[in-house]
């Protein structure tokens, strides 16, 4: 991805979450200036992947594949056993088929449009079912068919177990602002795609970074 379409989701991001009066911690705001004189107290957010994440899974084609989000909290080992997140999904942009290993989340429609979802069981060895899907939806057990889309308003969410594939995209109604709530998120070892990709784009720096990716902290000085 170029640096100028980075720069530019993240100000419609920001912009999207001002809408919602969604207010964010201080180091996101940081600029890269402020980063490289941050020192050891801000060691957390570089070791937890805090921050700014803008992925197209390696595919070039954000508009059709791809996320943008902010990780707000992770637990380290020995530490908080939870993470949180927010998301901008845009109209059928789809974050693709996965599931994790190990982690449990909530997935919640914050507020836009219609958060559309597709469900699949996985074996042990990651191999995608065709089975019924069973998981509670704002603490009701529904079950719902394999690989059949179906959607969340504003206010709802799905809890989604281990083993469980799943695929979402803003409805062409308009962006969803996306919540997460889980277990501790580990994006190196806890993710399985069903086809095979990438998690974090190559940057062609077209122009200065307006925002620092979590990949890209430098150490403390």
């Amino acid at each position: 991805m170029k640096r100028s379409e980075i720069n530019g989701i993240i100000r419609q991001f920001e912009d999207m979450l001002a809408r919602h009066c969604f207010a964010l911690p201080p180091f996101t705001g940081f600029t890269p200036e402020q980063w490289a004189e941050a020192g050891h107290e801000w060691d957390e957010v570089r070791q937890a992947g805090l921050g700014w994440d803008v992925t197209d899974y390696g595919l070039g084609q954000y508009e059709k594949t791809g996320l943008a989000l902010i990780t707000l909290r992770n637990g380290l080992p020995g530490g908080k056993p939870y993470a949180e997140k927010i998301m901008l999904s845009q109209p059928l942009q789809v974050c693709p088929l996965h599931f994790h290993w190990k982690k449990t989340e909530d997935i919640i429609n914050r507020g836009g449009g219609e958060l559309m979802f597709i469900l699949y069981n996985a074996d042990t060895d990651g191999n995608r079912l065709d089975t019924d899907v069973t998981l509670h939806r704002d603490g009701r057990r529904v079950t719902v068919p394999a690989g059949v889309p179906f959607g969340l308003m504003p206010g709802e969410s799905l809890t989604l177990e281990p083993l469980c594939y799943h695929a979402f995209y803003a409805s062409e109604a308009g962006s969803v602002l996306v919540g997460e709530v889980s277990s501790c998120n580990d994006d190196v070892a806890d993710n399985r795609f069903f086809e095979p990709i990438g998690r974090f784009p190559a940057v062609e720096e077209d122009e200065p970074p307006y925002r620092l990716l979590c990949t890209e902290y430098p150490p403390a000085p």
